[in-house]
């Protein structure tokens, strides 16, 4: 599923939070340092519900996925009594395999990820996968198509691994281009995009 996003300089200065790529940028930062300056030192408080909302957005703004989805994925951790709500939420999101794609450096944006997954370049366990929010699990293979390898998407790939850091959980060999999945994501309130109590409190009014 595909989510229509709008402006998204005016809804990352909105959310208080540079979670599209675009807005991760020196020019964004001095735009919304600017925009605090202009409302003087008192910020205009949000309701406790507002404050949950805003968590709710930025996680689902940074993942790219609709209201509907993400729902469902709450849904599913909060009636899994076995495991930490905020944590499992966490790792749902971690390990759908745009994240992955996106996490391993393959794709410079989420979204451009999603277009790579849906288009039949990586493989799962030796099968081309398009469903990006498919869900991995520890011991899964990842690869790029070998058909796919040679393209323009991956054209200095090589050279661009060397300067990158991929998540523990993730074990990837740049030149076969294909890797697997070693662990589960670890869940600190760092590592999150937003405070996940919040937005499990907002889903549980």
């Amino acid at each position: 599923l595909y989510m229509k996003i709008g402006p998204k300089y005016k809804i990352a200065k909105r959310l208080g939070a540079p979670i599209f790529e675009k807005c991760q940028t020196q020019k964004f930062e001095i735009s919304a340092s600017k925009k605090g300056a202009t409302r003087g030192k008192r910020p205009r408080q949000l309701s406790e519900y507002g404050k949950q909302l805003l968590e709710k957005q930025k996680v689902r703004f940074t993942y790219g996925i609709t209201e509907r989805q993400f729902g469902k994925y709450v849904k599913e951790v909060t009636s899994d009594h076995r495991s930490n709500p905020a944590e499992a939420l966490f790792r749902r999101l971690e390990t759908r395999l745009d994240n992955a794609v996106y996490r391993l450096g393959l794709a410079s944006t989420r979204r451009a990820a999603r277009q790579m997954v849906s288009h039949g370049h990586i493989l799962v366990n030796g099968r081309r996968s398009t469903i990006p929010s498919r869900a991995l699990h520890d011991g899964d293979v990842i690869a790029v198509r070998e058909g796919s390898r040679a393209t323009s998407l991956f054209t200095g790939y090589q050279e661009r691994f060397m300067d990158m850091t991929i998540p523990s959980w993730l074990s990837w060999n740049p030149k076969e281009m294909s890797g697997s999945v070693s662990g589960v994501p670890s869940y600190t309130t760092t590592d999150a995009p937003a405070d996940m109590g919040a937005v499990l409190s907002f889903y549980s009014r």
